[in-house]
């Protein structure tokens, strides 16, 4: 794996925080962006170069991004709360869609200023359209759904568009099953689609060096997505953690 300057969006959170380390020790120079300046020292413990920025202030995102000439793109961002109880409200599920749609826009624009020659993207591996599983990444998205989670479905759909047709970036998407982990709302293994925290960033890194583009589903298999096309093209595996003391 050559080393690469990589710019990472969302340094702070629960896939950042396990993503750092593993592509400072693959030999990669990172860049990590929080919007909390609190954040700052534990981003340099970890490895990192931080970088105080919010993705919505297109003049300063494009001034960073253009300092730090990165060669991948890493985007990871959410707006979710760090702990929560019931279902999400439907004020913070539009208020993340609309972060994956425009935040999107703004870093893929800044990106390609800045010369960066491949773009990475947090997606969602539960919206796919009622069909035969296990689901493959070529099977539609679930664009018709209504309720609370259209806005989740519509915010998906644009990051996913953007991060794939916005030449000259070569787009990566990693679409996630739910964490579990340290730093995650669960610690123990849960939901219909599950993924361990360290393997889902362990997919972002493979992602950095891949000759590979496309959509990629990352999750533990259980029949509902096929993710024989990660372990194909990426050499991805769900059994992967991190070391103990890597991550604290």
């Amino acid at each position: 794996m050559s080393a690469q300057t990589v710019f990472l969006a969302g340094a702070g959170g629960a896939i950042g925080s396990r993503l750092v380390p593993q592509l400072v020790e693959a030999g990669h120079r990172v860049f990590g962006t929080t919007r909390a300046s609190d954040k700052v020292a534990y981003l340099a413990e970890l490895g990192a170069i931080p970088v105080v920025v919010d993705v919505f202030d297109s003049t300063k995102l494009a001034k960073v991004l253009g300092e730090a000439r990165p060669t991948v793109v890493m985007n990871q961002l959410t707006d979710l709360p760090k702990m929560f109880e019931g279902a999400l409200s439907e004020i913070i599920l539009k208020k993340n869609a609309r972060l994956r749609a425009e935040g999107t826009r703004k870093l893929v624009d800044a990106a390609i200023s800045a010369g960066a020659r491949r773009f990475v993207s947090q997606s969602l591996g539960w919206l796919y359209a009622p069909g035969p599983t296990p689901h493959r990444e070529n099977d539609p998205l679930d664009w018709e759904t209504e309720g609370s989670s259209a806005a989740t479905v519509r915010g998906v759909i644009a990051l996913e568009q953007l991060t794939l047709n916005s030449p000259p970036l070569e787009g990566v998407v990693l679409r996630y099953g739910q964490f579990y982990g340290p730093g995650t709302w669960n610690t123990a293994q849960t939901g219909p689609l599950p993924v361990h925290i360290d393997a889902a960033a362990y997919a972002a890194l493979l992602a950095v060096d891949t000759k590979h583009t496309g959509i990629y589903n990352i999750a533990e298999e259980n029949g509902l997505v096929s993710t024989e096309k990660a372990r194909r093209d990426l050499g991805w595996t769900a059994s992967f953690r991190l070391p103990a003391h890597a991550a604290a």
